[in-house]
């Protein structure tokens, strides 16, 4: 049976996303009032904001999450690392790293759970949550299910849909495929393409624990009950 959601059990959910290459200090600052008065979960940003944002959210409740080596997950391991070093002194408590999509179609999967084990390991001596983008419109179902394994054997706390700028985003199938595989074991995220209310919904009725959008105000507007 679905549930009915309220407007603050959304929110709660939510992960706002303010990556747009373009966007400036005065429109993340506007952001970040309406993430901290809607109290969604954390305000995802690019690496150069975490500061300006973490100040910005001190004290509220609001997490501050960053994106690493995005979109395209092809930074060496190293520069991971160091990424996700630079991104925890600089305020951030969770981060949504990319995965190496390119060698894991050429399949060399040890090196991308190594990868991802790095990162995990560096974060979590910090207490700091670690969310795998798998880009999913990228790969099958097959390879979307093998993702999450190798997500999950690195030590990753969450799988992620989509980084919003890869081909296509979250689908039902998509997220179905995810919880059956790692649903019991780990967290997962949906992102990409959740622009209503009811696409919101959906997602937290199959199961996910966090949405990845942009469209935050649209999504809680559209709740009128």
């Amino acid at each position: 049976m679905n549930k009915n959601y309220t407007r603050a059990e959304v929110a709660a959910a939510i992960d706002h996303a303010v990556l747009k290459p373009n966007m400036t200090a005065s429109e993340i600052e506007k952001d970040v009032a309406m993430c901290i008065r809607e109290k969604v979960a954390s305000v995802c940003v690019r690496p150069c904001d975490i500061s300006l944002v973490a100040g910005l959210l001190r004290g509220s409740g609001v997490k501050v999450s960053c994106v690493l080596s995005f979109p395209h997950g092809a930074d060496s391991g190293t520069v991971k690392v160091f990424q996700a070093e630079q991104a925890i002194l600089a305020g951030a408590e969770e981060i949504d790293m990319v995965m190496n999509i390119g060698r894991f179609l050429s399949g060399d999967h040890e090196y991308v759970k190594a990868d991802i084990r790095a990162v995990a390991e560096t974060a979590h001596v910090a207490g700091v949550t670690v969310k795998v983008i798998q880009e999913s419109g990228f790969l099958t179902p097959k390879q979307i299910a093998e993702a999450c394994e190798l997500s999950y054997e690195a030590g990753a706390d969450f799988v992620k849909t989509s980084t919003g700028f890869g081909p296509g985003g979250a689908t039902a199938e998509i997220v179905d495929i995810m919880i059956r595989t790692v649903g019991n074991r780990m967290k997962i995220k949906a992102s990409g393409g959740i622009r209503t209310w009811e696409t919101a919904v959906g997602y937290l009725n199959q199961g996910v624990d966090r949405l990845g959008t942009a469209s935050t105000e649209t999504v809680l507007i559209a709740d009128i009950r």
